[in-house]
């Protein structure tokens, strides 16, 4: 037996292992049933290519709680080592001094696939053990090794009695670690880590219900019997090939991502691409809500089918986080607890690919069927219009499928749009003006005053449709939008053939003193127009300018105005050639004026839904004393 001091730069490293290394102690799990898997599929390319001469079979990874005996058992039936490579992969690699084994451990993860065979993965098994033992045999002929450590830099190797090949690791788990011993403990993580590795993992055995043999009475019960319990799915979907797939198998893996989700997704992207990088995956559209908040179940990372984290900020375009699914590559690098993404070149082309990945998918949906698009289109909204405003490049392709929805439930792209409005929403400046609402119901009668001129109003209500506005309108030239209650139609859209005024100057300045003496502490700017005679007397409207950044600096964005926390801001626009303010100017009695001056701006306000609390219980008394 041979025992020895590891070498190390500080006389214990141990307790680096748990400050330093890594933020979470249940990850030592999934680090040696990773290395386990490693050493597994190493035998398999071993014997593939002639070099072991083994026989491969199907092999699988065991793991044994033994609460008794304070112990977790990882067994695998992969490649093994021989003494000389315990001495060299443990004693020299996993506790070479922290600054230089990081160092060494860089270079061999780029050879190794997943963590490297031992080396990092190991060193976490002491985060939650008093001591470790290894008791390994390798493919080869030479005898087993059996290694053992206490948690200090003193180590013992000997012979080992192992007969079968492959590795089994006994750790002696802490008294602070007990956890570890329960079942659903290990459960828990192995659903969460290793739920998709490619080597089956047994955890104890279950029981099977047979068919009944031919013959058997209805009351008789079914055989059973006991079955090894594989807790993973060593194949999921994206490992395969599109073509291997239908419909029914995406959504089927979906709810094996998402068992709680009971809506089925709208449509998912299988993503498959071996250059300039390695990268599979399934995204999968979920019906969204317009709340940006809400993310229930995140896109999950794994790297050769090891989890890694659902934090995949840095490499899913930000807009695309609030997607489902899976993405799964070796060529993303990952710092040493693998729970954080380092800024990287690949990981920029990952994310571009991805971008144009879903940006293709999502025009030939629109190009195959339509109708199906427009459909969903109030569920997806929310990320193409995420998308177009934070990516350059996904802009320009979304241009060709986003829609554009009218208040009457009719759909067109951006060019579409154009062609419809271009010759009655051309103001006189040749600005073409797209009239918008935000409410249906709100802003029912501004609507129907701008549908009754012809034109077209579209319904557009995503938190974050004010900033993309702004875009449309920086990026496209000669273009505005307006919302349908910023301003009196003639304003909105305005034209060659303006107006006259029925009132002279003088009744004009006459009518504005009357009504701001009336309305002198509700807050309204009041404007007087010539318009046609048959538009309201009385209209409220929101200047666009103002309520839309306000709107933006809500959303984030637009904060340099400082409009956060402004009051909203309303203007009343009163219509000088309408006979109702012909008799507000001319009536006789203060009392009678003020009276119908109050009346008609309660009905605008009505309209426009500010009418609320003990000001329209009032109105209603008001108005019953009228009809009587």
């Amino acid at each position: 037996m041979a025992t020895g001091k590891i070498n190390v730069s500080v006389e214990n490293i141990f307790p680096l292992i748990k400050k330093f290394l890594y933020s979470d102690h249940e990850i030592f799990l999934r680090e040696l049933i990773s290395n386990a898997t490693d050493a597994t599929l190493k035998l398999k390319h071993l014997a593939s290519i002639g070099e072991a001469k083994v026989d491969y079979g199907n092999p699988m990874i065991e793991l044994k709680v033994d609460k008794e005996g304070k112990k977790l058992h990882i067994i695998d039936q992969g490649i093994g080592m021989t003494e000389e490579e315990v001495k060299k992969y443990i004693n020299e690699v996993a506790f070479s001094g922290a600054e230089e084994f990081l160092n060494k451990y860089e270079d061999s993860g780029k050879d190794a696939g997943i963590i490297g065979h031992f080396g990092l993965g190991f060193y976490s098994a002491f985060m939650v053990s008093d001591k470790v033992e290894i008791i390994t045999k390798s493919y080869t002929d030479e005898p087993a090794a059996h290694w053992s450590c206490d948690g200090s830099p003193k180590f013992t190797l000997k012979k080992g009695k192992k007969e079968e090949r492959g590795t089994e690791i006994i750790l002696h788990i802490a008294d602070d670690s007990t956890e570890f011993l329960e079942e659903n403990r290990i459960s828990e993580l192995l659903r969460k880590y290793n739920k998709f590795m490619p080597i089956p993992i047994k955890f104890g055995t279950k029981t099977e219900t047979l068919p009944k043999p031919e013959g058997a009475k209805e009351e008789d019960p079914a055989p059973t019997q006991e079955v090894d319990n594989i807790i993973n799915n060593p194949t999921p979907a994206w490992t395969k090939q599109p073509k291997d797939l239908k419909e029914e198998d995406y959504k089927s893996f979906y709810r094996e991502l998402y068992p709680t989700q009971f809506e089925e997704p709208l449509f998912n992207i299988h993503l498959n691409v071996d250059y300039p990088f390695n990268l599979t995956g399934i995204l999968y559209f979920p019906k969204l809500t317009n709340d940006l908040n809400i993310q229930k179940d995140r896109i999950q990372l794994y790297q050769n089918q090891v989890f890694v984290t659902d934090n995949v900020e840095g490499i899913v375009p930000e807009f695309l986080t609030m997607l489902r699914g899976v993405i799964d590559s070796p060529d993303i690098p990952l710092n040493v607890s693998r729970s954080y993404l380092q800024a990287d070149g690949a990981v920029k082309k990952i994310s571009s690919y991805i971008t144009r990945k879903v940006a293709d998918k999502l025009a030939s949906l629109f190009k195959n069927n339509r109708e199906d698009f427009e459909a969903k289109w109030n569920d997806i909204k929310i990320v193409i219009e995420y998308g177009m405003l934070s990516e350059e490049k996904f802009f320009e392709k979304a241009d060709k499928f986003a829609l554009y929805p009218t208040v009457d439930g009719s759909y067109f792209t951006f060019s579409e749009l154009q062609e419809k409005i271009k010759d009655n929403q051309t103001d006189k400046d040749d600005k073409l003006v797209v009239l918008y609402a935000s409410d249906k119901e709100a802003q029912h009668s501004y609507i129907e005053a701008a549908k009754a001129k012809g034109y077209e109003v579209l319904l557009l209500d995503s938190p974050i449709i004010s900033h993309l506005m702004q875009k449309l309108e920086t990026s496209k030239e000669k273009l505005s939008f307006a919302r349908v209650d910023a301003d009196h139609l003639d304003n909105l859209i305005q034209k060659d053939d303006t107006q006259i005024s029925k009132l002279s100057d003088e009744e004009k300045e006459n009518l504005k003193t009357n009504l701001e003496e009336v309305i002198k502490d509700k807050g309204y700017t009041v404007q007087l127009e010539a318009m046609d005679s048959a538009a309201s007397p009385f209209i409220i409207t929101e200047p666009e300018f103002m309520r839309r950044m306000k709107e933006m600096q809500q959303t984030g964005g637009g904060g340099m105005f400082g409009m956060g926390n402004m009051p909203e801001m309303y203007n009343l626009i009163v219509n000088t050639n309408h006979e109702l303010v012909g008799e507000i100017l001319n009536t006789k009695t203060a009392k009678k004026r003020e009276r119908l001056i109050n009346q008609s701006l309660d009905l605008a306000r009505l309209s426009k839904g500010l009418l609320k609390g003990e000001e329209l219980t009032n109105f209603i008394n008001r108005s019953y004393d009228m009809i009587k």
